[in-house]
């Protein structure tokens, strides 16, 4: 790594940070999944090393959606105790915290943890918030939560995620998150769910424009009344949605990393993230899945830095910008903001 590439990683490092988008369920260690490898006795490889390529990106992968995705088929078996789920609940905070990420939220999908065992969904819930609550106080960083549904799965099912996520909104749930593939699977039939999420007082994330256009950016704007797009990388291919979600004040969720590995840049360097900035759209800066993707959001940071050319006062502000997009309360986000702006040099 060059002398200037070095220095520019370094100070982002030690820069406090915050991450909008961040899975659970993306951010296991590479470590602990070798460990329950060999005490659950899965007929997976307990060499970490050898276990790599079936949870991790690896840079021979074919950049799709679809071996991307694969790896949460693999991840999804590891699920098989409260204890398991406990543990990598507050390894996930640890590890943000290692990183000086201050304001975590943490997305999940209960189903996906509930899988396994046919745990109920209350009972994972649960048992994340209480074990990554407690590793949060610990490090002194803040987290709330984001409760996840697919495309894919059931409508049934997200009505019972909606309505937990409402319950638990008095234990740090945040926001509800509409995720899976949106090329295949149309965001239209939790239209309901998501209007009665909205009213109750939750955020309203929606993965969009990631491996689907435009359009799908436009509806999550329009009829699911999304303040947030997950990804939504491809919005400016078309100029309407981009003016409309500039003009709208709409955050999107970019995460770099995540779009070069799943095929929707081609490089860095390519990557629109300048252009979304230039265009006057509400950006943040995310990891998605660090585990998978086996990177820190102090790597995307860099990487935006040293491949797009955007200096690291630009790297302030989209910081700061991650802290105005918080699905908090006013109050709570005007102490935030304060906070960072404390321990952020030339940020006023």
């Amino acid at each position: 790594m060059a002398a200037e590439a070095l220095d520019l990683h370094r100070a982002i490092h030690h820069l406090p940070k915050v991450d909008l988008h961040r899975h659970l369920e993306g951010s296991l260690r590479l470590t602990t999944l070798a460990e329950v490898v060999r005490e659950q006795g899965l007929d997976l490889p307990a060499d970490p090393d050898l276990l790599r390529a079936r949870v991790q990106f690896q840079p021979g992968d074919p950049r799709t959606h679809v071996n991307f995705l694969a790896k949460f088929d693999v991840l999804r078996r590891f699920y098989l105790s409260e204890n398991i789920i406990r543990r990598i609940a507050r390894e996930v905070v640890e590890d943000a915290a290692a990183d000086k990420v201050r304001y975590l939220e943490l997305r999940f999908t209960p189903a996906a943890l509930a899988r396994a065992k046919g745990f109920p969904f209350a009972e994972v819930i649960r048992w994340v918030l209480e074990s990554s609550s407690e590793a949060a106080a610990e490090s002194g960083l803040a987290v709330r939560y984001i409760l996840s549904v697919n495309r894919h799965e059931p409508i049934e099912l997200a009505k019972q995620v909606a309505q937990l996520a409402v319950d638990y909104a008095g234990h740090g749930v945040v926001g509800l998150d509409l995720a899976g593939n949106e090329a295949d699977f149309a965001a239209d039939p939790f239209r309901s769910i998501f209007a009665g999420a909205r009213q109750a007082g939750l955020g309203l994330t929606v993965h969009a424009g990631e491996w689907d256009g435009p359009p799908s950016v436009k509806h999550a704007i329009e009829t699911m009344q999304a303040v947030r797009i997950g990804h939504g990388v491809r919005v400016l291919e078309d100029r309407e949605t981009a003016l409309m979600a500039r003009d709208r004040g709409v955050i999107f969720e970019v995460c770099p990393t995540s779009n070069l590995q799943t095929g929707v840049v081609e490089s860095y360097q390519r990557h629109p993230l300048p252009h979304m900035i230039q265009a006057g759209l509400q950006v943040t800066v995310n990891t998605d899945d660090p585990g998978i993707s086996d990177i820190r959001l102090s790597d995307e940071y860099a990487a935006i830095g040293g491949h797009m050319g955007l200096s690291l006062e630009t790297i302030k502000g989209l910081i700061m910008a991650g802290v105005q997009a918080a699905f908090l309360p006013k109050w709570e986000k005007t102490r935030l903001e304060r906070e960072f702006q404390d321990l952020i040099p030339g940020i006023h």
